[in-house]
């Protein structure tokens, strides 16, 4: 079983009293800025010149600084930019400022666990990653609540790093939920394999090609959004909160026959064998090393995938039904 970890096992008076910079504003970056400063840490925010996150940090009263200065002055850096964005940032505004007993954060393991980063073996290497959005770790910290948090350590130089991560942890608000340890490998080889293969690429591919069936079937394709991709939401919701089994109790008999009768038609033994192929891209590194090397030639391969995704008839569906539902919240961006 998973160790957990709570306030009482945290002092936050250790974070309190060290100086941290968190590298860059995005979603997540903001809730641990804004968290960590409202829990009376020093905070700073580093951005790259031009930034549009700039001004937005400042309004929310953060110090901004260049990134290499907030890597300057401060002794816990945390690196909240885009995975494929970290080595070359870390190896150009960062690295040059490390200190020995400083600790370097993150809020995935991918670039630790892949070796896209080297850290110096006289700091600490930390990972606190919040099981939600932004929005929502920032929210439930203001409501006094908290978002569960995994935890890791990959380099403990000091001999106190996780010390220092539960006292972050407490500071960001996750420990009122809980965090749990594990370690970067284990986050990242699941996320990545959770992404691709169930919530992400499985969830998506799955959605299509219902659709596909019904509309090649003869049936409106208005009819096939609505049941294989709208009603989601509502399953989901249900599958989250009380699990499957609860799931599956709230719909009709006839739809709780069908799940079991021929949801293992759908997926087999085959899709097991297949999704183990997909864990072993991930564990080998093969998938990661693919997803670099297209984001260094421009990210050729991942804009013309995108542009034909976006082009399915599922997606045209969607715009035209989703203004029937005005309950739906529109969103500008989404972010995992």
């Amino acid at each position: 079983m998973a160790e957990l970890l709570y306030d009482d096992d945290a002092d936050l008076t250790i974070i309190q009293g060290r100086k941290v910079a968190v590298i860059g504003y995005g979603e997540q970056g903001q809730a641990h800025s804004l968290n960590l400063r409202d829990s009376g840490v020093d905070v700073r925010v580093g951005l790259r010149e031009g930034s549009a996150s700039i001004e937005k940090a400042q309004e929310e009263g953060l110090r901004v600084v260049p990134v290499a200065q907030a890597a300057q002055e401060a002794d816990v850096i945390v690196l909240m930019v885009p995975d494929h964005e970290q080595q070359a940032l870390f190896l150009q505004e960062i690295a040059p400022h490390l200190q020995a007993g400083n600790a370097l954060g993150f809020a995935h393991g991918f670039a630790i666990r892949y070796g896209y980063i080297q850290a110096p073996a006289d700091v600490d290497v930390f990972l606190v990653s919040a099981k939600g959005s932004g929005d929502l770790v920032r929210r439930e910290y203001e409501d006094g609540r908290g978002v569960p948090v995994l935890l890791a350590v990959e380099q403990d130089a000091t001999g106190q790093a996780w010390e220092l991560v539960a006292s972050y942890a407490m500071a960001m608000g996750g420990l009122r939920a809980g965090g749990m340890k594990t370690t970067f490998a284990e986050e990242a080889e699941t996320h990545l394999f959770a992404a691709q293969a169930v919530r992400g690429g499985g969830l998506s591919h799955l959605v299509k090609a219902g659709f596909e069936t019904l509309v090649e079937a003869g049936y409106q394709p208005q009819m096939a959004y609505l049941e294989c991709l709208h009603e989601l939401k509502t399953v989901v919701d249900v599958m989250v909160e009380q699990g499957l089994a609860a799931q599956r109790r709230s719909v009709s008999d006839t739809s709780e026959y069908g799940d079991y009768v021929s949801g293992p038609r759908v997926v087999d033994a085959n899709t097991k064998s297949l999704m183990k192929d997909v864990l072993e891209d991930v564990r080998s590194g093969a998938f990661a090393e693919r997803f670099i090397q297209d984001q260094q030639a421009g990210a050729g391969e991942l804009t013309e995938l995108r542009a034909a995704a976006e082009s399915h008839e599922v997606e045209t569906m969607g715009t035209q039904m989703r203004p029937m539902f005005p309950w739906i919240a529109a969103r500008d961006e989404y972010s995992d």
